[in-house]
């Protein structure tokens, strides 16, 4: 600036002779009518105020020279406090500080560098960046229940029948450098697989067994088809559970469904009283053949039994016959009568006494079996 001292609002270049124009102060001589311009006074006062704030003086410049200056002048303390400056703004942009729920992920000229953990980390700031995940909270993925999707949770199972299913995937973050890295839409992601699985395992199931009993089983099944499908895609996703909210039949379908389930409940109720009542059937006639067989076990044990007591006494007759045969006649003569006449009521009456002459014609008769049959009568009553 020290070559033009005229400026644009001056009256030429830097020609000779003008430099006695110029007052004490390094500005120009005021033109001829004794009015100084403002717009001069203005840039000449901001000039002065820029030296003195970076470190020169004001007032004319060095060594007394005009307005143009050798421009602004640096001082020592002005660098360092402008070195300090810069390393404040460079540990502002490298520190950061990650919350107990989060991890960060430090990125070293784009590539994955290091995980953060909780706390006070430090990034050397352009190097190196970072990204801060929230990696403990749990997110929620409602299939079903879009309404943007209509046949979303429509599903047909293995027995051709269609159910209606909404169901909920809660998920966080288990690997925020796998996240960051391999997906591109996480919740898309997790929305599309959990679907797909649940159709799967869906399509080998009966209706029956998901309207009823297996929800439980559906859910965890659920669990461990879509975490091992995420850990395919290498996606740092956990999954944490899924709630099976609904299964119902489609709506167009219900009332048609409940009268079926009705029926069906009718004809299990029925069912289950005719298995009743052929077990009860089946045990009574189990129960008397086996009392017919043991009975005549028994019979065929007596009748065998009492052939081998008669065999075995007719031998030992025979063997007595043959060494007395007079006598054991006689003996077996005895034997039978008294089996024969045991249980006879008989009287007996002496030749003598009745028809020998002389004889009375009184037969004595004491009726000792009638005395002792009524004594026995009279002692049971």
């Amino acid at each position: 600036m020290a070559g033009n001292n005229g400026g644009p609002w001056g009256g030429g270049g830097n020609r000779g002779g003008d430099d006695d124009r110029r007052p004490p102060g390094g500005g120009r001589r005021p033109p001829e009518g004794g009015q100084l311009p403002e717009i001069d006074e203005l840039v000449r006062k901001g000039q002065d105020q820029l030296r003195v704030l970076m470190g020169g003086r004001g007032g004319g410049g060095r060594g007394g020279q005009g307005g143009g200056g050798e421009g602004p002048q640096f001082g020592k303390g002005t660098i360092g406090l402008a070195a300090l400056g810069a390393v404040a703004l460079w540990l502002f942009g490298s520190l950061y500080t990650v919350k107990p729920e989060e991890q960060s992920v430090e990125l070293f000229l784009g590539e994955y560098y290091a995980t953060g953990n909780p706390g006070l980390n430090f990034a050397p700031w352009p190097l190196v960046t970072y990204n801060i995940v929230n990696v403990t909270s749990e997110r929620t993925e409602n299939i079903g229940q879009r309404s943007n999707v209509g046949n979303e949770g429509l599903m047909l199972t293995t027995d051709a029948n269609i159910v209606d299913i909404n169901f909920q995937v809660v998920w966080n973050i288990s690997d925020p450098a796998k996240l960051l890295f391999n997906m591109r839409d996480p919740q898309l992601t997790v929305q599309a697989v959990s679907e797909s699985v649940m159709r799967e395992i869906i399509a080998a199931s009966n209706l029956a067994p998901i309207l009823n009993r297996d929800r439980g089983i559906i859910a965890d099944s659920a669990v461990q088809n879509i975490q091992a499908t995420l850990d395919d895609y290498d996606s740092g996703i956990r999954v944490v559970r899924v709630n099976l909210d609904k299964a119902d039949p489609p709506r167009e379908v219900i009332d048609a469904f409940r009268e079926v389930q009705a029926a069906e409940q009718e004809r299990d109720r029925l069912q289950r009283q005719a298995d009743a009542y052929a077990n009860r059937v089946l045990a009574e006639a189990r129960g008397e053949a086996a009392q017919i067989l043991a009975d005549a076990e028994g019979y065929r044990s007596r009748v065998v039994n009492e052939a081998r007591g008669d065999a075995s006494r007719f031998t030992s007759v025979l063997t007595e016959y043959s060494k007395a045969p007079e006598v054991t006649r006689k003996r077996l003569y005895l034997e039978r009568m008294e089996q024969v006449l045991g249980d006879i009521d008989k009287t007996i009456l002496d030749q003598s006494i009745v028809g020998a002459e002389g004889g009375s014609g009184v037969v004595p008769y004491l009726p000792l079996n009638e005395l002792r049959r009524s004594s026995a009568a009279s002692q049971g009553n």
